[in-house]
């Protein structure tokens, strides 16, 4: 059995989130102690009392994930020693590929909670509020969503982009409002099931992000970086990674580039992996796994209930 860690991106927070294994795992208190001290703010209260409002806030939401992703890894450590250290490949939506580095020991946890906290930040004022949008495309086949997307950047003279490949019959898209209207309806009129417009607050993973990006670029050129345990599936080439400056490379540009999470599965599974633990908050990538390849058996680990569960 060859087994990933997969963990989850920005939209997996809840209210509460990581309370239970803070109380359950000494393992995993350790984990919010150390970002509280870190951060120099109660992020583990953020986690565990903070309003819906509070942690939706992206310079909040992105360490409280990374904060719950690597509490969940360290209790998995603890009760699963053997099949964690046994893990051939690590991957990460977005946010996430940040604590599949931390997962694979190939920069610290201290450094990418710093780290991630200014991307939120970066991310969160590189558009001003209202002019970016992203919409879920439901039912129409990726290469389709495309070329809508260029049909509606050509009509309106506007950035409209996939930014995230989620499955075959899933992909958001993201850019300026008036264009991802446009490209909403047009992928209507080709036969989308649905298009759905995401409550978020910026134009995630689209030109629009180049500012953050390059804003970013600094701190991640002083990011110490080893060679990880095990390969990293990059968002941005959906490429299995060891080296750190591939490593580092990938980061700075997934920013302002289209999450590739149909393809890291589709090499997942090429590469052998049977079964994955998704570690973090929710258990959104289970599903989009499910959808793309089935074949591979994936188990949430982001709740101390979780852990009862397996064998």
């Amino acid at each position: 059995m060859t087994l990933a860690l997969l963990f989850p991106g920005q939209g997996s927070q809840f209210p509460g989130m990581g309370r239970d294994l803070h109380d359950g795992f000494p393992e995993a208190r350790a984990v919010f102690e150390e970002a509280d001290s870190v951060l120099g703010q109660p992020i583990s209260r953020i986690c565990f009392e903070g309003a819906e409002a509070e942690l939706r806030r992206t310079v909040n939401t992105q360490p409280a994930i990374l904060t719950h992703s690597i509490a969940a890894l360290a209790a998995a450590r603890a009760r699963f020693p053997g099949r964690i250290a046994a893990a051939a490949f690590a991957a990460g939506h977005s946010l996430g590929e940040y604590s599949a580095g931390v997962a694979s020991g190939a920069f610290t946890f201290a450094d990418a909670l710093l780290i991630v906290r200014e991307r939120g930040r970066l991310m969160q004022e590189a558009v001003p509020e209202g002019l970016g949008a992203m919409a879920a495309i439901l039912g129409l086949p990726a290469p389709e969503v495309a070329a809508a997307c260029g049909e509606a950047a050509r009509e309106t003279a506007l950035v409209v982009s996939p930014a995230n490949a989620n499955s075959p019959e899933q992909t958001v898209i993201a850019g300026h409002a008036e264009a991802v209207a446009r490209a909403s309806e047009i992928c209507k009129a080709r036969g989308a099931r649905r298009a759905l417009p995401l409550p978020v607050s910026a134009p995630f993973h689209c030109a629009l992000m180049k500012p953050a990006a390059d804003a970013l670029e600094p701190a991640l050129d002083a990011l110490p970086i080893a060679s990880p345990r095990m390969p990293i599936v990059t968002n941005v080439d959906a490429a299995a990674v060891r080296g750190p400056e591939e490593i580092r490379s990938a980061l700075k540009r997934q920013i302002a580039s289209c999450v590739r999470w149909v393809e890291t599965v589709h090499l997942l599974a090429d590469s052998g992996v049977t079964s994955a633990f998704e570690i973090g908050p929710g258990n959104v990538l289970a599903g989009l796994v499910k959808r793309t390849r089935g074949e591979i058996a994936v188990s949430a680990l982001g709740r101390a209930a979780d852990f009862e569960k397996l064998p």
